[in-house]
């Protein structure tokens, strides 16, 4: 009597249902009445081998051990997600570079210009960056020449100005990265922006806690979270 490898598949998440706390005690009851009639009603003759009774008992303890094992998983990805919640929930109010390309300007009413950061990650260190800061119609607003940078991540201030030293209007802009290596080919680069944290929504079912980035940005994942300023 030899269970049936579909049970530990289904025990072990293969299949489509995991069984239920109730069929698995079920089961576990079922196969002891089988093996305890098997070997009352064995043939005196031709008694069961020790190898056969060890096999069928490894198979019973293997069902257990899945399910002690699945139910251990279950509680550290539990702790896990709660931890991940608690650190994240430390951001909240902080400014965090995530990726993306806007850079917002705002003028107060004295005419002082205020502007969002802008980053950069780099697969690799970059013998020269550039960023292009662009408005909303594609007109270059104003270039920026970032010399050579190493692999990771990095932050930069634009002053709100143009090429030609004068404030530009409110609003939303982008940054349009450029890195090369020592012989003029492109490297893999990822433009980063700026944003608060607002909130923190525990893990969802995607596999990370997200953050609220507000209405302009929606939410993001944790993992996404590239530096905090």
């Amino acid at each position: 009597m030899n269970v049936d490898t579909s049970v530990l598949n289904n025990i072990n998440g293969g299949g489509s249902n995991v069984l239920s706390a109730r069929q698995s005690d079920e089961l576990r009851e079922s196969f002891m009445t089988l093996l305890i009639t098997q070997l009352q009603n064995q043939d005196p003759l031709n008694p069961m081998e020790n190898s056969e009774m060890t096999s069928q008992l490894a198979q019973i303890n293997t069902v257990s051990g899945i399910e002690e094992l699945n139910s251990t998983l279950e509680g550290i990805t539990s702790q896990m997600d709660a931890n991940q919640a608690l650190q994240a929930s430390g951001l909240i109010g902080k400014g965090v570079m995530v990726p993306g390309k806007d850079v917002l300007v705002e003028q107060d009413s004295e005419g002082n210009t205020y502007t969002t950061p802008f980053g950069i990650e780099l697969a690799q260190p970059a013998k020269s960056v550039k960023a292009t800061i662009v408005g909303q119609g594609g007109q270059v607003i104003r270039q920026l020449d970032l010399k050579s940078l190493d692999s990771g991540v990095h932050s930069f201030d634009w002053g709100g100005e143009n090429d030609q030293g004068d404030a530009v209007a409110s609003g939303r802009y982008s940054v349009q990265i450029e890195a090369t290596d020592a012989e003029g080919e492109k490297i893999e680069s990822t433009a980063l922006q700026y944003a608060v944290v607002n909130r923190v929504t525990p893990n969802d079912g995607s596999g990370s806690v997200r953050l609220d980035l507000g209405a302009i940005y929606g939410q993001v994942n944790l993992n996404d979270v590239k530096q905090i300023l």
